[in-house]
């Protein structure tokens, strides 16, 4: 058989699972070349968090990233995902928007994005497929993996196929909690492989320790690629490690065949990746670099369950942690089974939060009560009738049906309405601009003014005779959940973490 293509996330997915999307392109360009010339079928290097964190954190405009990354990486086929109708927001953009969006990233060098929707709403990733394909780019029709009373694997396999008619070039099953049982995976993969005559790509993660496992079944299945990334991005919270999973495969009939310059390069991107992960110690954590089985419990992704942790101790409900996840499934059963993920991971969460807090339906979120109307789509299941008239009277509007971009009254601002109001501010109104501009106008204006964030100074080596100095100038890094604080130190160039718990 045909060896299994190896794919690399860590430019993307690395950091956003296991560094709240906080690398920098210039922490990236090291390690491009070493990457490009290895061998790996993609290199996902966009998409996702990283345009609103570029903006947000970083004061990096999108595209100037992609085109670095471009230059620095021409010979690899260049990934990147997209949130269907919502491109990389959380709002439905108009079509005009969602096509040009997509046009202005392939003519940057964008070469396969990988469309998925929230809901798995096949009606929310048509125009996107249609606009790849007019584009000239790869689009990869991605189908969300959860578990529910609902989901099935004959479910999975006939969206794929679904999204195969619609026009796919690939088919790509995203686990993005990772949560997909080892036989689970086979059972889609394999039927997936037998009813579409296009690549099937899976992506998971390790947040549970199932990702090799699951990807292995994968492989055993017949699919044509994985998704990867370099310690210390990998493994965790995020994809498993390459050197790991190439041991792993070691032996199997479809393990590609990897030199000793391959090994050697990946040990020299892990070594400057050490380095970067090390002065990135204020956006890292232990907890997403460990196997959270709590994952298999409540369903969702890794990253989220630390963040709500650190949330209810900002509210001073520690002690409700439990109740909190133990209603997540009580509202995904409301909304209709909906998958979580990015947005809706979010939503159910907040709304499970705020039914331990002032009681059930008591205060729905703007968003939990779009979800029950149909402003994201269609959900995979019937949304709970009386949550649904509850849902309804608090946000004063009606259910529809149709699809969400196309719902009554919806006000939209199209290409023109966007470069219209960037004349007005006399800012570039290039479709570059316009948009990003459509997504996050205040954050684009804050860097065309030259006020965004500016980045935090690089920690100073201080000289071995004076650790008692450097600890007096140490830098925060990223607390623990309990009593203990710790601290990023440089002494001799070598970054330790430290811990200081106060005695009283």
């Amino acid at each position: 058989m045909k060896s299994v293509q190896l794919n690399n996330n860590v430019l993307r997915d690395g950091h956003q699972s296991l560094a709240a999307t906080r690398m920098r392109t210039e922490q990236m360009l090291p390690v491009c070349e070493q990457l490009d010339n290895w061998g790996f079928g993609a290199l996902e290097t966009w998409g996702g968090a990283t345009i609103d964190s570029g903006l947000r954190f970083l004061d990096e405009f999108p595209f100037d990233r992609l085109d670095a990354l471009k230059k620095a990486c021409p010979k690899t086929p260049h990934m990147m995902l997209l949130r269907g109708q919502n491109i990389v927001q959380y709002a439905h953009f108009p079509d005009d928007v969602v096509t040009a969006f997509i046009k202005t990233s392939a003519d940057h060098g964008m070469n396969i994005f990988r469309i998925f929707d929230a809901l798995n709403d096949t009606r929310n990733m048509k125009c996107a497929i249609d606009a790849c394909r007019a584009a000239g780019a790869q689009a990869h029709g991605t189908i969300c993996y959860t578990s529910s009373p609902v989901h099935t694997v004959a479910k999975f396999i006939e969206m794929g196929v679904e999204l195969e008619k619609m026009g796919a070039h690939a088919i790509v099953l995203k686990d993005m909690a990772g949560l997909i049982p080892p036989m689970e995976a086979f059972a889609i993969i394999d039927g997936l492989k037998k009813k579409v005559k296009i690549p099937v790509w899976i992506h998971t993660h390790d947040t549970a320790g199932l990702g090799t496992n699951t990807y292995m079944s994968a492989i055993d299945a017949g699919v044509d690629a994985i998704d990867l990334s370099v310690s210390p991005f990998a493994n965790g919270t995020g994809q498993p490690d390459t050197t790991r999973m190439l041991a792993i495969l070691q032996g199997h009939e479809r393990c590609p065949q990897i030199s000793d310059e391959q090994r050697k390069s990946l040990r020299e991107v892990r070594t400057h990746l050490e380095k970067v992960y090390a002065e990135m110690g204020e956006f890292t954590s232990h907890k997403n670099e460990v196997i959270d089985v709590d994952t298999l419990e409540y369903q969702v992704p890794g990253g989220m369950l630390s963040n709500f942790r650190t949330q209810l101790k900002e509210q001073k409900m520690e002690d409700k942690f439990e109740d909190v996840f133990r209603e997540i499934p009580v509202v995904r059963k409301a909304l209709g089974w909906i998958p979580l993920v990015t947005p809706t991971s979010q939503i159910v969460g907040m709304q499970a939060f705020l039914n331990v807090k002032f009681g059930r339906w008591k205060q729905m979120s703007p968003q939990a009560a779009d979800i029950a109307l149909g402003y994201y789509g269609q959900c995979p299941a019937e949304v709970d009738p009386e949550v649904q008239k509850i849902a309804a009277k608090q946000a004063g509007k009606e259910p529809i049906s149709c699809r969400p971009v196309e719902a009554p009254g919806a006000q939209h601002k199209h290409m023109d309405d966007l470069r219209k109001e960037l004349k007005a501010k006399n800012f570039p109104s290039d479709d570059e601009h316009c948009v990003i501009h459509a997504m996050f106008p205040p954050q684009l204006e804050k860097h065309l003014k030259g006020e965004g964030p500016k980045p935090k100074p690089k920690p100073v080596a201080m000289p071995a005779e004076a650790p008692k100095a450097a600890a007096a100038t140490a830098t925060p890094a990223a607390s623990s959940n309990g009593p203990q604080k710790r601290y990023g130190l440089t002494i001799n160039g070598k970054q330790i973490e430290v811990g200081v718990e106060e005695i009283v």
